[in-house]
């Protein structure tokens, strides 16, 4: 019976790595590959790290053994956090966000994996054995009343050697809900799953490589724009995507695959405006456009359109629709733009035509997303021709926008998700800082 259940959970393992290398996104499977390493293991929590780089001021504070150097200008950041004992009651609501970050150093158990390229599985964090350079933080389980037993803490790394992050997932348990220590096999069935995800993850990575540099072309040409901005409204048009497709009921590897794409093709909703000239883009001042230059500026939608023109793939198509349609109105109204338009006929730094308006549901559902997200964005954030917003008064002025602007059913789940918009524009505030 024992080797027939081991037969069927590798089974499920090899299925689960088959879906994750469709996922183009990072951040979708690393969310994914969080979920499903859970699954495998029946673990009731756990967290996904990655590496990052950070600011050389913060690095003098602290002090590096020397097989550390590598890291010594990089910390690991929690990208993603699950628990099922404290998941929020109500089965389509997400987890608070979270957000922290830790040295890459043996003194954390995740900064011990990464460090050391050893898996660590620790039957019980408040009572680890041995004479051991990590211990267990308990500050989150004092924070939040969780009590961490088990925890199987992996580093994820690539055939090639790199190390991208760590996986941690924690208290195991077994048929009967009980908390027990990660067993033999369940180690090795992670073992095999994090070898393999890693492969997708590399692909993921040269995918977000490239939508990376085309980003910075972008901002070398408009400054306003900047990186984290793109990244800023990719993030909140995730979260309004999931609330809208939770109140919907949409299934959910519908929902997988539309937000793998959709968080991709978000950030590349501006791209089109390396197609602008220096002297309108950059032209300073409120009210700086004559009637003809904004003409032009809006061409950067038919721009980036043709920059995904012929679409090679369902990411392309969607990037196509979200360049082009992001400053439709919901209501029809002349204020969107550009319209029924042939955008494959329009030539860079001409004005584009006036055509007949989308209206509602005639403007493609990644395009309504990202309109929503990047207007708040845009509001509540500084502009060389504005301050910013209070976050309270950008989210009123897309309520308002209801029903005009933004299609209403979009508008009620970002209202819904406004305490993880808020905490994720507060981290990105966090990460900039530092």
């Amino acid at each position: 019976m024992g080797k027939a259940l081991d037969a069927v959970k590798l089974q499920k393992v090899f299925e689960t790595e088959k879906l994750l290398n469709e996922i183009r996104d990072t951040d979708v499977l690393l969310e994914r590959i969080l979920t499903e390493a859970r699954a495998i293991a029946n673990a009731d929590a756990g967290s996904i790290y990655v590496i990052e780089d950070k600011q050389p001021s913060a690095v003098n504070a602290l002090t590096y053994h020397e097989e550390e150097n590598e890291y010594k200008n990089k910390l690991l950041r929690i990208k993603y956090a699950q628990n099922d004992t404290q998941q929020p009651s109500r089965p389509d609501a997400k987890s608070p966000y979270v957000y922290f970050t830790v040295p890459i150093t043996k003194a954390s158990i995740a900064g011990y994996c990464a460090c050391t390229g050893q898996i660590l599985n620790i039957p019980d964090a408040y009572h680890i054995e041995g004479d051991t350079p990590y211990k267990f933080n308990s500050s989150t389980d004092i924070s939040t009343g969780y009590k961490t037993v088990s925890m199987l803490t992996l580093p994820l790394i690539t055939s090639s050697g790199q190390t991208l992050g760590v996986l941690q997932i924690i208290n195991a348990k077994d048929k009967n809900g009980k908390v027990i220590a990660f067993t033999d096999d369940s180690v090795e069935f992670i073992k095999q799953f994090a070898s393999s995800v890693t492969q997708a993850l590399e692909h993921t990575y040269l995918t977000s490589n490239m939508i990376k540099r085309m980003q910075r072309m972008a901002e070398f040409r408009d400054p306003k724009e900047t990186g984290v901005h793109v990244e800023r409204v990719s993030d909140f048009s995730l979260e309004i995507y999931d609330q809208w497709a939770a109140n919907r009921h949409i299934e959910k590897e519908e929902r997988m695959k539309f937000r793998d794409l959709l968080k991709i093709a978000a950030k590349c909703h501006d791209l089109g405006k390396v197609g602008i000239s220096d002297v309108i883009l950059k032209k300073p001042g409120p009210g700086r456009f004559t009637e003809e230059e904004r003409a032009i500026m809006m061409s950067h939608t038919c721009v980036g359109a043709q920059l995904f023109t012929p679409p090679e793939s369902e990411i392309d198509e969607m990037s196509r629709d979200v360049a082009l349609h992001h400053h439709e109105w919901w209501d029809g109204s002349e204020r969107g733009y550009p319209g029924k338009i042939d955008y494959t006929t329009y030539q860079i730094g001409n004005p584009i035509e006036k055509c007949e308006p989308l209206k509602g549901e005639e403007i493609p559902l990644s395009a309504r997303i990202v309109a929503i997200a990047d207007v708040f964005d845009a509001l509540s954030h500084s502009r060389v021709y504005k301050e910013a917003w209070s976050i309270d008064d950008a989210f009123m002025e897309i309520q308002s926008l209801s029903g005009k602007q933004f299609d209403p059913s979009l508008v009620l789940a970002f209202l819904e998700v406004k305490e993880r918009i808020i905490s994720i524009n507060a981290a990105y505030e966090r990460m900039e800082k530092k």
